[in-house]
């Protein structure tokens, strides 16, 4: 009797040292190091080093890694021209990405056919160099703004935000995004990670294994949901301001009234995590920093004193149901304080978590197993084909002339 997983929940697929996911007790670890440790402090092309290579870089390798990334940044010229056409039909930031990335296979070190160890890492290092590369493009082009050339001068994450912005950005801020990277570059097997993986398992390229994780983050259930975890909080504020209740008295009103209609309240609940996830209070104390050096935290602490409203309302109107605060509400919020647009939400997390899909595909490659699960049929087995169906007339042979020619003597 075959034991149905729906949604292949509880079900391990494979092995992994890339991450490891404690739900139960809110606890992440990314290549062996707690990601509070990791998050903060290293440089994101370390952690790329170290999800790639099992160990931390050498002072050198790390130098090593992070220009390999700045020499591989630029685009080719076709999928400018196809970002240009995204751009003037409005698509979104998600589908432009997906259609640029599986322009990339034209730059890939691996040809068609052929792959080793070595040409794999080469495709790595490259799709990661050029995922920035690609946002930005498009996002200025959708702007009607002329693209920024990647500076070589730069680091991964302030080179990103200066093709946004055309200016470099503030060590403080590049260094929040680099935390950021950092915290979300990789977290178990995730759907848009199994995606990759699945496809890597077919032995088929890179490139084609980053179209399909971009294709399963795109979808709202996995990536989209931390622009309306903001939004919550900008509505109470205006809520506020017109009624002169105070934030909390509005956040509670809010919060009961979305819930009584059946509403989801977002940042709040998680798939793995049953307690706070640990994300979280990584971006929160990150968002304070930067609040705090623009010298404005009124932005900060709204959000802060609606996150203990939901969470004392919800174990009110939902006991039980240990619905925590994720990593989305403070995604929002640090974001935001880069002076992100809510639309570069979620191709922000796929520039971060190319490293972590990358690191996946090497890793499939290396297990070299077909991920093929079964399904449990729950069809008629008992159906005929209508009497109207007639079988297919068999075909007439084919009967060769005979040639006009004599055969030799002898034949």
């Amino acid at each position: 009797m075959t034991t149905l997983a729906s949604g292949l929940k509880g079900i391990a697929v494979t092995t992994t040292r890339l991450s490891d996911v404690d739900g139960e007790r809110g606890r992440l670890f990314i290549g062996g190091v707690p990601v509070e440790e990791l998050a903060p402090r290293a440089r994101f092309e370390d952690v790329l080093f170290l999800l790639w290579h099992d160990r931390f870089p050498t002072a050198d390798e790390s130098d090593a890694v992070r220009a390999a990334l700045a020499a591989q940044r630029r685009i080719p010229a076709a999928t400018v021209a196809l970002l240009r056409s995204a751009a003037r039909r409005r698509v979104s930031v998600m589908d432009a990405l997906r259609m640029g990335v599986a322009t990339l296979s034209a730059a890939a070190a691996t040809p068609t056919g052929e792959s080793t160890a070595a040409s794999r890492l080469d495709d790595a290092i490259g799709l990661v160099a050029r995922f920035p590369t690609l946002v930005a493009t498009y996002w200025r082009l959708r702007r009607g703004e002329e693209p920024v050339a990647p500076d070589p001068h730069l680091g991964h994450a302030a080179n990103y935000l200066a093709m946004l912005t055309g200016t470099p950005p503030h060590p403080e801020v590049a260094r929040a995004l680099e935390t950021y990277f950092n915290t979300v570059v990789d977290h178990g097997m995730n759907a848009s990670t199994f995606a990759a993986r699945v496809i890597a398992s077919t032995r088929s390229d890179m490139v084609s294994a980053l179209v399909g994780a971009v294709g399963a983050l795109k979808g709202p259930l996995h990536g989209g949901a931390p622009g309306p975890a903001l939004d919550m909080v900008f509505e109470i504020r205006e809520n506020a301001a017109r009624s002169g209740r105070s934030i909390a008295a509005e956040a509670d009103a809010w919060i009961r009234g979305t819930v009584a209609r059946g509403g989801r309240i977002m940042g709040f609940g998680h798939r793995v995590y049953k307690v706070r996830d640990p994300r979280a209070e990584i971006f929160r104390a990150a968002a304070e920093r930067l609040f705090a050096r623009a010298g404005d935290l009124r932005l900060y602490d709204d959000v802060c004193t609606v996150e203990g409203v939901v969470l004392r309302v919800l174990d009110e109107l939902k006991p039980g149901r240990r619905l925590q605060t994720n990593m989305e509400f403070y995604t929002a919020l640090l974001l935001h304080g880069m002076n992100l647009d809510a639309d570069l939400f979620t191709p922000t997390f796929a520039v971060a978590r190319a490293g972590g899909w990358t690191a996946h595909v090497l890793e499939q490659a290396a297990e070299d197993c077909l991920i093929r699960p079964g399904a449990v049929y729950v069809g008629d087995a008992g159906r005929h084909c209508p009497s109207w169906m007639q079988p297919s007339p068999p075909s007439t042979p084919t009967v060769e002339c005979e040639s006009s020619v004599a055969p030799p003597a002898g034949a």
